[in-house]
């Protein structure tokens, strides 16, 4: 989570070393939690230098953008359907937290719950795991671009979606969503 919270910078190296003395676990550990940081886009191996935290560029938060808004509402349209009165309040109790976080790392964790939350019903797990592992990369260009200026606020689209939610309209909940996610930058 250091490398989603900006802890650690791009291109910053990944000293295996200095990782396993610090968190008092193996150097095959901390080589297996490097490929899987890899593997999540977190990470990448450079030549001669080892594993660096993975850049961010304008090219990739634009993919993560797209992908985003290409996945999330298919997720959303299996999910209403299936989740549960308890699935639904989760999702509100999520909301009412972002609603009421006081810094952008407590609003982007509660963010990123909600939108895990409201496809909890899919029943697709790849589609799902797809989804989360996206919704971290894009956490990480979140925090990085807009933490700083970030202020506490309503989400109206978050409240329509749960709206949506029980009144059972999948498609009124894609379509919020779908606008939802064109607007992030």
């Amino acid at each position: 989570m250091r490398v989603v919270r900006g802890e650690l910078r791009p291109g910053e190296k990944l000293g295996q070393d200095n990782i396993a003395h610090e968190f008092g676990v193996s150097h095959v550990t901390v080589r297996e939690a490097l490929l899987h940081l890899s593997a999540q886009g977190l990470a990448t191996s450079l030549p001669r230098r080892g594993m660096c935290v993975a850049p961010l560029d304008k090219n990739t938060v634009d993919e993560l953008r797209l992908m985003r808004q290409a996945l999330e509402p298919l997720a959303l349209q299996q999910s209403v359907p299936r989740l549960t009165a308890a699935q639904i309040a989760n999702a509100e109790t999520i909301q009412a937290q972002g609603d009421a976080a006081e810094t952008a790392l407590a609003w982007e964790e509660a963010n990123r719950m909600f939108h895990m939350a409201i496809i909890a019903g899919c029943d697709m797990p790849r589609l799902t795991e797809e989804i989360n592992s996206l919704q971290l990369l894009y956490a990480r260009h979140f925090l990085a671009k807009h933490a700083d200026r970030w202020r506490p606020r309503l989400d109206p689209d978050h409240h329509a979606i749960i709206a949506a939610l029980h009144d059972r309209d999948a498609g009124r909940a894609g379509a919020i969503l779908r606008r939802h996610l064109t607007r992030l930058s």
